[in-house]
């Protein structure tokens, strides 16, 4: 079973004990929240009595619940395109990640396949060469062709 704690707290004045399965330091805090807002009411009009500045104090902390509700769930609406843009981002990087892993083998292939055309191109050109070499000798030997 959940412990009770007792804790006297003050309000517009007046000591109230409140008893409550939350720790002290929190009631307090309540408490002095629900005060601060009392007190600045009542200072903005001496009038009021003390029960229609408690009404108005409890307006004014359903206006602040009711407008931390509203922020509360317009951030989760936030937070919840942001996890669906990151998702898709994720995705994203993936697909790039897939398709650079498939440019760099390509981009492997081609280098492999360009050491060999140079190879077969640098053969070709030895040969050319050999062959110019042969005729020129023939020719300054005297053959004709």
């Amino acid at each position: 079973m959940t412990a009770k704690n007792k804790v006297v707290i003050r309000i517009a004045g007046k000591d109230y004990t409140l008893v409550g399965s939350e720790p002290d330091e929190y009631i307090h805090k309540v408490g002095l929240y629900i005060d601060k807002k009392m007190n600045e009411i009542m200072l903005r009009n001496s009038s009021f009595s003390t029960s229609l500045a408690a009404v108005l104090t409890a307006i004014n902390v359903g206006d602040d619940y009711f407008k931390s509700k509203a922020r509360e769930l317009s951030l989760e609406k936030e937070k919840d395109e942001l996890v669906s843009e990151m998702e898709k981002l994720k995705s994203e990087v993936e697909q790039l990640r897939e398709q650079n892993e498939e440019l760099a083998a390509k981009n492997t292939s081609l280098q492999v396949e360009l050491a060999k055309r140079e190879a077969e191109l640098g053969e070709v050109r030895n040969s050319i060469s050999r062959d110019n070499r042969v005729i020129a000798q023939k020719s300054l030997a005297g053959y004709d062709m």
